[in-house]
């Protein structure tokens, strides 16, 4: 169970700087969404016509995805070494590169299949640069924001990875109904790509004004920075790993599979165009923002364990449903299957962000996050959008990744109910002797 916290240990650091990372998180989610909400585009771009190109542009996600808790457990290293702001400034600089020469690539046409390579390549690095990206600024929120707003503060890294995601399916959907699919695949495809390179050069200048972390100054006024943060946290944080693990393979599963595969999925099962299966998901997208803050205001004032309760019981049940609607064809349907199963991802990914973090205390944290909720989003989220698409063949059963959904879910149950509330109470707690004081 994580320690208590006492309020004179607490300090809410500006406005400003809590604005600065919550909605500098628009950069990652934008690259990771872009890639799936454009993989149809990608897939002939990079990898040449055929069915099997859609299957080598997921599972090069896939595959590069597996590079995210490397990156987590390197960054983790750092900002717990050396303070969150230091690691969040290094590692978008790194994804502001992989960003601009993933724009500058050649393609398949004009290389063959080196293209292909050459895009894997990059999405190694940019999944590396980005394994700290969440996990640092929920961290960074989590121990500068007041304890009881802690839930809607971080809710708001949750509700900006859905801005990245509109900004991404919007400007895809723009893309392609501005162009011919000959401009597409010659030089249009670069745009989306150009953009984010210059949303993450943005970050880099605004980060460079945040304060560091309160949390990481008590460490250093007192002492306790831990030589090596990831021996810490696994001689120290084991149940808070394996219930971070719990909580962001939900969260992963149902935002990969539920929000980010959907484009895919309509394009290729449901039979819809790729121009309106990208303007369904600009709606769900619109419709995550909303729902984020409430859910993060649900869990200040009702507790993180009953709300991702609700959640886990309703994804073990209604994503199969939604999938079978969507594969219809229908436009109405399949609107209502994308709003759907976005909120409750949204709505579990919001909860959930404040969930893991408090599973930790101060000392270690973002190297317990890496190991705990990364090493989860790793295989529940870059490999689920790949395993749908392959079972969906393999099978012929359109339901195919709402039962992977439901599967994750009754799963994570009974983790669920056995986890202690970690929602701070309005009463101070004083810290038992000798025990690591969270952020």
């Amino acid at each position: 169970m994580p320690p208590p916290v006492a309020d004179d240990a607490h300090r809410v650091i500006s406005r400003s700087s809590l604005a600065i990372a919550a909605f500098s998180t628009i950069v990652e989610w934008y690259d990771f969404t872009l890639y799936l909400y454009f993989a149809t585009v990608l897939a002939r771009v990079f990898f040449g016509p055929g069915e099997r190109s859609l299957l080598a542009t997921l599972g090069g996600f896939a595959i590069a995805y597996l590079m995210r808790p490397l990156g987590a457990v390197f960054f983790g290293h750092i900002a717990d070494r050396k303070g969150r702001r230091h690691m969040l400034l290094l590692s978008v600089t790194l994804m502001t590169a992989a960003m601009l020469a993933t724009a500058l690539l050649p393609t398949y046409a004009q290389i063959g299949p080196a293209a292909g390579v050459l895009l894997i390549l990059l999405r190694f690095v940019m999944g590396f640069s980005v394994g700290g990206e969440y996990t640092g600024v929920v961290a960074y929120l989590l121990e500068g924001a007041p304890r009881h707003r802690r839930g809607l503060i971080a809710s708001a890294a949750s509700a900006a990875s859905e801005i990245g995601a509109l900004l991404a399916v919007g400007i895809s959907a723009l893309t392609v109904a501005s162009l011919s699919e000959a401009d597409l695949a010659s030089w249009g495809w670069r745009i989306p790509f150009f953009v984010g390179a210059a949303l993450a050069g943005s970050v880099w200048i605004a980060r460079s004004t945040m304060e560091e972390s309160p949390e990481f100054h008590r460490q250093v006024r007192e002492r306790t920075v831990p030589e090596n943060p990831l021996r810490y946290s696994l001689g120290n944080h084991r149940g808070g790993i394996a219930r971070a693990f719990a909580i962001s393979s939900l969260g992963s599963i149902t935002y990969y599979v539920g929000i980010t595969y959907v484009p895919a999925f309509l394009t290729s099962v449901g039979k819809l165009s790729e121009g309106t299966s990208l303007e369904l998901s600009t709606v769900a997208a619109v419709a995550v923002i909303l729902v984020t803050p409430f859910t993060g205001i649900l869990s200040d004032r009702f507790g993180r364990k009953p709300i991702l309760l609700i959640l886990c019981g309703c994804n073990a049940v209604l994503p199969i449903v939604l999938f079978g609607l969507m594969a219809g064809g229908s436009h109405l349907h399949a609107l209502l299957g994308a709003v759907v199963l976005a909120c409750m991802a949204g709505a579990v990914s919001a909860v959930g962000a404040v969930a893991t973090a408090e599973q930790f205390s101060g000392e270690g944290r973002v190297s317990g996050l890496a190991l705990g909720a990364t090493s989860a989003t790793a295989i529940f989220g870059g490999l689920t959008p790949y395993l749908a698409q392959v079972l969906i063949a393999q099978t012929g059963l359109a339901t195919m990744p709402g039962i992977m959904i439901a599967v994750v879910a009754l799963c994570v149950i009974p983790v669920l109910l056995a986890m202690p509330e970690t929602a701070p109470r309005n009463a101070v707690i004083t810290r038992p002797s000798g025990t690591a004081r969270s952020g």
